[in-house]
């Protein structure tokens, strides 16, 4: 018997794959969240499947989103990366990392880690919806508001409310799945 899916995700192995074990399954690892947040900035305005299809690049490209070393990145590095045809060679978002990486260990330094600061917006806890269809999900909420207004008063680039919606859905601090997704009750 075939598994019912969320409909965005269908009928693309990939895409299937990141549905089924990933997307929106807590995360509390600050590598895994840093790793999110520079995926879905280069999202920003594309495809996620775009970005899934260049995941390892990019992972390559960004030293396994170490976000330490990509903190240090000097210009002949970005150079490099916008040279660079596995990835999205936005300059913009290309020295947004650069910039969210100093801000993210600001953020470890005053809170201990980026998990205890994101997910003290939700009291450690996941938000679980309860959305039919794709149709019924929201791009944004007051919640992703608040973050994408708090991140950018960190010195964040390529945050907006969109943005970090998307990374609350990647990173499970909401499950969207759709109620009659097999996912829904198992996260």
């Amino acid at each position: 018997m075939k598994k019912h899916r969320c409909g965005w995700c269908e009928g693309d192995d990939l895409y299937e794959a990141y549905h089924d074990n990933e997307w929106g399954v807590p995360v509390y690892d600050d590598d895994i969240l840093f790793e999110f947040l520079i995926l879905e900035t280069f999202q920003a305005g594309l495809s996620w499947i775009t970005v899934l299809r260049k995941r390892e690049n990019f992972k390559k490209a960004f030293d396994n989103f170490n976000y330490k070393k990509i903190a240090k990145y000097n210009q002949n590095k970005i150079d490099e990366l916008l040279q660079d045809a596995g990835i999205i060679r936005n300059k913009l978002k290309v020295n947004a990392t650069v910039t969210n990486a100093q801000a993210f260990i600001k953020i470890q330094e005053e809170f201990g880690s980026f998990s205890k600061y994101i997910w003290g917006f939700i009291d450690g806890k996941p938000i679980k919806n309860s959305f039919k269809n794709l149709s019924d999900i929201p791009a944004n909420t007051p919640l992703s508001d608040n973050i994408s207004k708090d991140l950018k008063k960190r010195g964040f680039k390529f945050v907006g409310t969109t943005v970090i919606y998307a990374h609350m859905q990647a990173t499970g601090m909401v499950n969207d799945h759709e109620t009659g997704c097999f996912r829904y009750n198992e996260i």
